[in-house]
């Protein structure tokens, strides 16, 4: 019993670990949540200005420090059209002085009044709302710069006085606390990717046996088949028969590429995502047009390929072979349930930003449901999938800082895009399929 409890102790703590260390927000989300709080930081500098000047009057305002962060908060509002690396530049800087900085340096300068503690508080819960190891910097870059513009004031005798010290306990607990609730949350999700995982890839090797002792006996059938017609005399009951053979065949054969999409996601779940190698986008689409089952030729020649330009990216072929089959996969079932379309994939390596595009003409994806379609376990029509797909297609990307992003109009089209603004390391080997 105690071995048990151990066990689950340690892979709990590695978990917590993990999650706490390698935690990582999507762009799209963490922009626009930038941008909300942005808004709210635009509002409430000027307003609060207003109420502890002249409503509620505190022993210390500064208009200039309020003005500064009202500038940074204006910046901000445009936080969608920054890149991920001016996104995680801008966000340490406005964190680091929205919300330690001038909190903390407010606090103090009022004499730890009970309105600045307060606010003082909320400020750091709000801070550590963002991933851990960002809000750590910040919470050590900010309020190391409050104590030394304290000093500099003439202050820093007040630092050392009970007054603000015994807060100390209050915020390491109230940090503590956050990043637990914060961080045990994901583990969970982790725990039911992982199970997930483990059952598609359990599912997956049960299927292969029967779809093999089927295709075994389709074979056997055709080779026997010719024999029939000189003993039954049914020759015109042959082509029916073999055109069913072929049939069974075909699916035999989709369904074994199907399992092997759904064990390369669920093994990627649990994997490292880093990437390991560079890649050529041109041979790796290639790669996945020939090895996708396609219903059919028809359904073949309804996917073209335009290669204006090829280019290089980081990141692992299995990975990338994840990526191009899901958003292949959707594009050819939108195509299905609308009952027309066509699919297109471009890659434009001319661009400064390199990027590859899926475009369907088929039913296309509504606008509430947008925001929603890279959320795990989201999937729409409900018994469309498990939800994971494309999730996991922004997990990868986001893992080798690049980007995936949809532009979509309801039965008319979708258009997925992934973009690699990052030129590739040059420890990183090229791929045999780039060579």
């Amino acid at each position: 019993m105690t071995q048990q409890l151990h066990a689950r102790w340690t892979h709990w703590r590695r978990r917590l670990l993990h999650a706490l260390l390698h935690e990582r927000a999507p762009h799209e989300h963490l922009a626009n949540r930038v941008a909300l709080l942005a808004a709210v930081g635009t509002v409430a500098m000027p307003l609060y200005y207003l109420l502890w000047q002249f409503f509620f009057p505190q022993a210390y305002e500064n208009l200039i420090l309020r003005l500064t962060g009202v500038g940074i908060c204006v910046a901000g509002l445009f936080a969608r059209r920054f890149t991920a690396r001016w996104l995680s530049r801008y966000l340490l800087f406005a964190l680091s002085y929205i919300l330690p900085f001038f909190f903390t340096f407010m606090f103090v300068m009022n004499h730890a009044s009970s309105i600045w503690g307060e606010s003082l508080l909320i400020g750091l819960v709000v801070l550590f709302h963002f991933e851990t190891g960002l809000a750590c910097r910040a919470y050590l870059i900010g309020t190391s710069a409050a104590c030394l513009a304290v000093i500099v004031q003439g202050e820093g005798n007040f630092l050392l006085q009970p007054e603000v010290l015994q807060q100390l306990p209050v915020h390491w607990f109230t940090i503590a606390a956050l990043s637990v609730v914060k961080v045990g949350s994901k583990v969970l999700e982790q725990e039911r990717l992982a199970g997930l995982a483990s059952g598609l890839g359990s599912v997956a090797h049960e299927l292969r046996t029967p779809l093999t002792s089927v295709e075994a006996n389709v074979r056997g059938l055709r080779r026997l088949l010719p024999q029939l017609p000189n003993e039954a005399g049914k020759a015109d009951e042959v082509p029916p028969v073999q055109e069913a053979l072929s049939r069974i065949q075909f699916e035999v054969r989709h369904m074994q590429h199907m399992i092997d999409l759904f064990l390369m996601s669920a093994s990627a779940v649990n994997r490292n995502l880093e990437p390991r190698q560079a890649l050529s986008m041109q041979d790796m689409v290639n790669a996945v047009l020939k090895r996708y089952p396609f219903t059919g030729s028809k359904q073949r020649s309804s996917v073209t390929l335009d290669v204006r330009a090829d280019f290089q990216f980081a990141g692992q072929d299995e990975l990338c072979v994840v990526i191009l089959l899901n958003l292949l996969r959707n594009a050819l079932k939108a195509t299905q349930r609308a009952g027309k379309g066509r699919v297109r994939i471009i890659i434009d390596g001319e661009r400064p930003v390199p990027r590859l595009l899926f475009i369907d003409t088929g039913c296309g994806i509504a606008q509430n449901r947008l925001p929603l379609i890279f959320e795990r376990f989201y999937s729409y029509p409900v018994h469309n999938g498990s939800g994971i797909g494309l999730a996991l297609c922004r997990q990868i990307a986001d893992a080798w800082q690049a980007r995936i992003r949809c532009v979509s109009r309801e039965h008319a089209y979708a258009i997925f895009i992934l973009e690699f603004p990052l030129p590739v390391p040059a420890r990183f080997q090229l791929s045999p399929l780039a060579r």
